[in-house]
């Protein structure tokens, strides 16, 4: 019966959105801007997606496929990507040549002629139903796994055990499997024909959103690693792969890391329509986050599973104490995404394809402050 069950759930999950019932309601009215009208059918619950662009054919989350072609874009005279940015003290920023040398590969779009589709702007509350429960002090998991939901909660009360600091030491690395994951540039409610969603220039991808969490965790005295590698392009397939050879060099480099953190954005909708998770932060609007977190059946090679949800169940709990509303449920489900490489390995969706550039980088400082205070309250912890 629970093998059955299992098949069934791992069988939904390969769509583009999964559906958690008609009547699932989030906690902020849904916005729409424009004529946009999200259907009915793209609930809050949707799950990562190896995807090409939301128009695109969407591969499977199981089977990496190849990258889609290119829409044209602008000239390089026209969109030149910015400099990365100087070394601070506390992050060391990591880039191979050949890396570096695609940024100007695929340029980012700006025409926003309006003819590819829809987006409306939705804040993604607590969810009802049997997958989801609540953390004490916060948040949500959305639990897909064997686990009862009672024993699940009962994981999540244990505090990490990881061995941090704050002098500047390397406690985290922050990399991108899927660097050249982009947003639209401006809120007009709609979005540009042919427009896939990526870009290789590292100030408009995932890079934009790591330098931003970055900044926060050095603000803190937090030691921090920044992969700015791209592990996509040009050819999608192997991307994991990719990603999983530089953490392990990093993690060779620098033995004190003890956090991973994947930073990806989600892909949100249904036929041409695009749904943007946001929330409102002391007046400004950002997009949400989800976090997820690998469970193992046995079969995944992740011995360590439950550590990472315990770090992930603290770090959930934090940014929703800290920005109420900011959190999309956790994602426990059997995924493995590079989460056995350390105790503290989880994946972060930040927002969609639908979010603005300036929301995700707002994202972006905001999951670095609530990153901040659970590494600071771990760190004084271990010290007593």
């Amino acid at each position: 019966m629970k093998q059955s069950l299992r098949q069934l759930l791992l069988l939904s999950l390969t769509g583009s959105v999964l559906l958690a019932g008609r009547h699932a309601v989030p906690l902020m009215e849904q916005t729409a801007i424009g004529t946009a009208v999200l259907p009915e059918s793209v609930q809050p619950e949707a799950v990562r997606q190896e995807t090409a662009p939301a128009e695109s054919p969407q591969p499977s989350a199981v089977t990496d496929t190849p990258q889609t072609e290119t829409a044209p874009v602008t000239t390089p005279e026209l969109q030149a990507p910015a400099d990365p940015p100087a070394e601070t003290p506390n992050i060391i920023n990591i880039e191979s040549e050949g890396s570096k040398a695609m940024h100007y590969s695929q340029l980012y779009q700006q025409d926003n002629s309006g003819a590819g589709g829809t987006i409306v702007d939705r804040h993604f509350g607590v969810q009802p139903g049997n997958l989801f429960f609540s953390l004490d002090g916060g948040g949500q998991v959305r639990n897909t796994t064997f686990w009862s939901n009672a024993d699940l909660l009962a994981e999540s009360r244990i505090e990490p055990e990881l061995d941090l600091k704050t002098d500047g030491t390397p406690m985290v690395l922050i990399y991108h499997t899927h660097t050249t994951e982009s947003f639209v540039s401006e809120k007009t409610g709609t979005y540009t024909d042919g427009f896939n969603f990526r870009t290789t220039e590292p100030d408009k991808n995932m890079v934009m959103v790591g330098d931003a969490i970055a900044e926060q965790l050095a603000a803190a005295g937090i030691g921090v690693v920044h992969a700015r590698e791209i592990h996509d392009f040009p050819v999608w397939s192997g991307s994991y792969d990719n990603s999983a050879a530089t953490v392990r060099s990093i993690l060779a480099e620098y033995p004190s890391i003890c956090i991973a953190l994947d930073i990806h954005r989600d892909a949100l909708g249904e036929g041409d329509a695009v749904a943007a998770p946001v929330a409102d932060i002391s007046g400004k609007q950002s997009a949400q986050i989800m976090i997820i977190s690998g469970c193992d059946d046995g079969t995944m090679g992740i011995p360590e599973y439950r550590k990472n949800f315990h770090f992930a169940s603290k770090l959930q709990q934090t940014a929703e104490r800290m920005f109420p509303g900011f959190t999309r449920p956790i994602l426990f489900d059997y995924r493995k995404y590079n989460q056995d490489l350390t105790q503290g390995s989880l994946l972060i969706e930040v927002g969609s394809q639908g979010n603005t550039l300036e929301e995700v980088r707002f994202a972006g400082e905001l999951t670095g402050k609530a990153l901040s205070a659970v590494i600071t309250e771990l760190a004084e912890r271990g010290t007593q």
